[in-house]
């Protein structure tokens, strides 16, 4: 459950004893699952936000659509949101003069989405629209997630999840629990290369991005698993890496 009963709060130094719990999705998928449904089952109150963090090509986005998939299927109503739709828009990072390291903490409006999660958390009488991320133009587009007043859990999705920066900070405490996805880096640079070079830039330009950009990002997400309520170690199927560098994780 969350740990901070204040906004101004940093985040808290875990001792021995406060390490996060692990687990192996390939092992155990259904334990995620049922780890869910005990939480939202145990609340006391109508929804529960359950954050997935992790690098640039941990696999954060397809354990979050494979989570919410297998809840639905149990009966339980879930729904993903993932933070890529709060990216500041090109020409305003192109103002701030950030667009060549677009996904850095300092790209996104981090106070909207601070603003949504708290939406989405006690607006459970109405649809609750969110943004989403079109990779095609490199754009936020406005109210294409519906959450609607049935969802049970919402699975929020994002790199920045449990940074210790001003506002993200202030995330943790709205969340129930937040995991971390943690994949190998030689399999998470192969993941953003292949992403980047389909998104249009070329083999060198693809490995430099990741390396410049997406690895400074990981310097500074792969400290905060210490944070995590639970590291999830999640390699992906055979056959299914392509999809993944293409959604974006």
């Amino acid at each position: 459950m969350p740990r901070h009963d204040s906004d101004s709060e940093a985040p808290d130094a875990l001792g021995d004893s406060e390490r996060p719990d692990a687990l192996s999705y390939s092992e155990a998928p259904d334990a995620l699952v049922d780890r869910v449904r005990a939480l939202a089952a145990a609340a006391s109150v109508p929804r529960i936000l359950i954050g997935i963090t992790g690098s640039p090509g941990s696999g954060k986005t397809t354990l979050a659509t494979e989570l919410v998939h297998r809840l639905v299927v149990s009966g339980t109503e879930a729904a993903h949101l993932p933070m890529d739709g709060f990216h500041l828009a090109n020409s305003t990072l192109d103002r701030l003069g950030i667009r060549d390291r677009k996904g850095a903490i300092d790209t996104f409006d981090g106070w909207g989405f601070l603003a949504l999660l708290d939406r989405v958390r006690a607006e459970t009488g109405h649809t609750v629209y969110a943004p989403s991320f079109d990779r095609a133009v490199d754009e936020p587009v406005a109210g294409e997630i519906a959450i609607e007043p049935t969802v049970r859990v919402v699975v929020v999705e994002g790199n920045y999840l449990l940074a210790d920066a001003e506002p993200w900070h202030r995330l943790r405490r709205r969340l129930d629990e937040v995991w971390f996805c943690a994949t190998a880096e030689d399999e998470r640079m192969r993941r953003l290369i292949d992403r980047h070079i389909r998104q249009g830039r070329s083999p060198a330009a693809a490995r430099a991005w990741a390396t410049d950009v997406d690895g400074a990002n990981a310097l500074l997400i792969e400290p905060t698993r210490e944070r995590a309520d639970l590291v999830v170690s999640y390699a992906l199927p055979v056959g299914e890496a392509g999809s993944e560098a293409a959604a974006g994780s």
